[in-house]
């Protein structure tokens, strides 16, 4: 289920929090409660992806995106994600998560998020994000422009560049190609 409460409660508990740049960071304490585990007693690796929603929701009001959606009918989509998990999370950890933007291409933004225990990063995600409208992706320079920022953005890392170009060559749709598959039934 959507932690549709929980999202309630950091809306409300950072309702004065104060404005951010488009780049800024945005920090905010969670705890592992059980509907969170998974049957290693552990937060759920997809559970994860989910409560960095209440992050990332919050970065965006901070920002000034979330306004900006509302009054253009914009909605906001995921397109990609990488995740590298380092560290468990155990019923009632609590942990910091930290989300910003780092950078933007001509159609996406790229958000990353990290979440923290004890001094120690326990996971990282890396998201590909678009603001789409009616008509389709909304490119990222009218978003800056609606937020008054130079649409060029800061540079792109050079590790999310390369993730960039090696997401462009995985072959879409996924599993075309049968071969593969036959190659490993011919060998078995």
């Amino acid at each position: 289920m959507y932690p549709v409460v929980r999202l309630a409660k950091e809306f409300i508990r950072h309702r004065n929090a104060a404005p951010l740049s488009l780049t800024g960071e945005h920090r905010s304490t969670h705890l592992c409660w059980p509907w969170d585990i998974d049957p290693f007693l552990e937060l759920n690796n997809g559970r994860i992806l989910t409560l960095n929603d209440l992050g990332r929701f919050l970065l965006f009001r901070r920002i000034g995106v979330i306004g900006i959606m509302r009054q253009r009918g914009w909605v906001g989509t995921i397109a990609g994600v990488s995740v590298r998990y380092r560290r468990r999370l155990r019923m009632f950890d609590r942990y910091e998560l930290r989300s910003r933007i780092v950078c933007w291409d001509e159609r996406f933004v790229y958000c990353e998020q990290s979440a923290w225990a004890r001094g120690e990063c326990t996971s990282h995600v890396l998201l590909r994000m678009a603001l789409t409208s009616a008509e389709g992706i909304v490119p990222t320079r009218i978003l800056a422009e609606a937020l008054e920022v130079d649409p060029a953005g800061p540079p792109c890392p050079d590790w999310i560049a390369a993730w960039i170009e090696a997401d462009a060559r995985r072959p879409w749709p996924p599993m075309q190609d049968s071969a593969p598959v036959e190659a490993l039934a011919k060998a078995g």
